[in-house]
């Protein structure tokens, strides 16, 4: 295997030398389906870390340019050896970026109140109710839409502001597979001058 492509693999990816050469001849060689290897393997190790508590980490904040909106975001990690990595800055810079952009209410569905949800499916429900279709498919449509709901509103549900085929939660999790360490939001909150 090319060790020029060895390398810039690690480089996109931070994955180990050995990682990077086995992803890559899965792959054929092609950089870009090593990447999704990688991040599939990445996400497979990180289930390994659910268990694990996050008790580091650092404060991170974001003031927009106008000086009208800014946000605090809390993002733990396991050690303060990863907390001071660039790569950890990063994430929580563009986490606040993240919450500026999209203003999310919550950070993942378990944290909606179950009133709410309970409401959001009442007024999807009341939406179709003369339509005729029956209790099962109104549950369905319900169902659906609150998933965009859920998009909508959690910060770990939204597509990333970067790159929208990717979830925050997802953004998150390729990070963790880096440092093998759990990552977690842990709250934010954010500030907008007469609001």
């Amino acid at each position: 295997m090319d060790p020029n492509l060895i390398k810039e693999l690690r480089e996109k990816t931070f994955a180990g030398i050995l990682d990077c050469k086995a992803a890559l001849e899965e792959a054929g060689g092609n950089i870009e389906k090593a990447i999704v290897i990688l991040r599939e393997k990445g996400k497979a190790g990180s289930k390994k870390l659910e268990g694990r508590s996050a008790k580091d980490g650092a404060i991170f904040s974001y003031i927009h340019h106008s000086t009208k909106l800014g946000v605090l975001l809390e993002l733990n990690c396991e050690t303060d050896f990863v907390a001071k990595t660039e790569e950890f800055k990063t994430l929580g810079k563009e986490l606040c970026l993240q919450i500026a952009a999209s203003n999310p209410l919550y950070i993942s569905e378990n944290d909606v109140p179950a009133n709410i949800i309970e409401e959001e499916k009442n007024i999807i429900k009341n939406q179709f109710k003369d339509s005729g279709k029956p209790e099962a498919v109104l549950e369905k449509i319900a169902s659906g839409r609150l998933s965009k709901f859920f998009e909508e509103n959690c910060l770990l549900d939204q597509p990333y502001i970067r790159e929208p085929k990717i979830k925050i939660k997802d953004l998150i999790l390729e990070t963790q597979a880096k440092f093998k360490e759990k990552l977690s939001v842990s709250r934010f909150a954010v500030f907008k001058v007469g609001g």
